[in-house]
């Protein structure tokens, strides 16, 4: 690789970006799967080990103390819960192709069932709002599949006769204005 420009500014930018031709995919794949379970880790453990730690006695023994302030805690767990499965999403997209993807996968769900349990465990007792924070989760992976079956209907041979007779009646209609 090519030595980083030797002036300052925005030069040093441009060239730590992916460049296609000079970067291969398998790099950007390393990188990316780097980066993921980067996130994977910090996000897991955010949500293990809430921040401000659990009550150690009383009545609330066990649960995280930042729940004490709702909204702030829940604008915590429902970004957390996001950041996690999205990184989930993007290491399982990225090994798809992997000697031992099922083992990839299983270990994916499995720490997503983990993540779920423990903080459902240090989340005091209201079950009801805790759903949100299971849709958010579904979220990414529901959002990437609408977009695979867009992409897919887009690519259908039907999917363009229809566009195509739906443009020839558009034009049917505007000659018809206009004669």
């Amino acid at each position: 690789m090519a030595n980083p420009p030797k002036t300052t500014g925005k030069n040093w930018f441009k060239y730590f970006q992916y460049q296609e031709g000079r970067d291969t995919p398998a790099d950007a794949r390393n990188i990316l799967l780097i980066v993921a379970a980067l996130i994977a880790t910090v996000t897991f453990q955010a949500g293990v080990a809430p921040p401000g730690g659990v009550w150690q006695e009383g009545l609330r023994a066990g649960k995280a103390i930042y729940a004490s302030k709702k909204v702030a805690f829940y604008v915590f767990l429902i970004s957390n819960t996001l950041a996690l499965s999205s990184s989930i999403l993007v290491i399982i997209s990225l090994t798809i192709t992997f000697p031992f993807r099922l083992e990839i996968v299983v270990a994916m769900v499995s720490m997503i069932v983990t993540y779920g349990s423990a903080i459902f465990a240090v989340t005091p007792g209201e079950s009801g709002r805790f759903r949100y924070v299971l849709f958010v989760a579904l979220g990414p992976f529901v959002f990437r599949c609408l977009i695979q079956i867009f992409r897919a209907f887009q690519t259908m041979p039907a999917y363009e006769r229809i566009v195509k007779e739906r443009m020839q009646e558009k034009n049917l209609g505007t000659e018809r204005v206009t004669t």
